[in-house]
């Protein structure tokens, strides 16, 4: 049976914020709310955690999970930027975005695209999420929300209390965060592609 917690959207209570972090570096799977939708997250490092999670949403090994991150200096430490990614990356975060890049040698090869040894990362524009990014120090291994023949992500803590209570660790309420998944980027080549329209708005120029 899982844990819930309801944390206040903009002042989020450290005591909770610390009982999640506690969760998810003893092997915890959580629901959090994100500035696009609620979503899944674990540990980058724990296999087991990353299998349950797989086995929630269905994924099969062409998934793409995403590593959540606090700033642009943990991205650098998980993907290989060039000046232009940089700049780019930096006029839009934090915010509703997920960008495609080349994975380092730091990426566990279970997170990468098995074909192209890509990784998705993130910093999202929302108070909770950087709080729990904040105290864990790493990035969060995570994936939007969306159950199993289903298109939209799930948006109502108290229903996915009822979906998850047996499959996850921890559902934090905090608040509507919205149903839009993020915007993903592609910055594999010169000129960014986007792959998936979602929240947030995007000019396609790297200057």
């Amino acid at each position: 049976m899982s844990q819930f917690f309801r944390i206040h959207p903009q002042n989020p209570q450290l005591r909770l914020i610390n009982q999640t972090v506690a969760i998810i570096r003893s092997g915890g799977v959580i629901v959090y709310p994100t500035d696009s939708s609620y979503a899944l997250g674990c540990h980058i490092g724990d296999k087991s955690a990353m299998e349950r999670l797989s086995r929630i949403r269905q994924t099969n090994k062409e998934h793409n999970f995403t590593l959540v991150c606090r700033d642009l200096s943990e991205i650098a430490t998980y993907a290989n930027l060039d000046n232009m990614s940089f700049r780019f990356i930096k006029s839009l975060i934090p915010g509703p975005y997920t960008f495609i890049l080349k994975a380092t040698h730091e990426v566990p090869r279970r997170l990468q695209n098995p074909k192209r040894k890509t990784i998705g990362l993130r910093i999202p524009d929302h108070i909770i999420a950087q709080a729990i990014l904040g105290a864990l120090s790493e990035p969060i291994m995570s994936s939007t929300l969306i159950m199993p023949n289903k298109e939209m992500p799930e948006t109502e803590p108290e229903e996915i209390k009822e979906l998850l209570e047996k499959q996850v660790d921890l559902i934090i309420d905090g608040g509507n965060c919205g149903f839009e998944p993020t915007t993903v980027i592609d910055l594999l080549e010169d000129t960014p592609q986007i792959l998936r329209y979602g929240k947030g708005v995007v000019q396609l120029t790297a200057n």
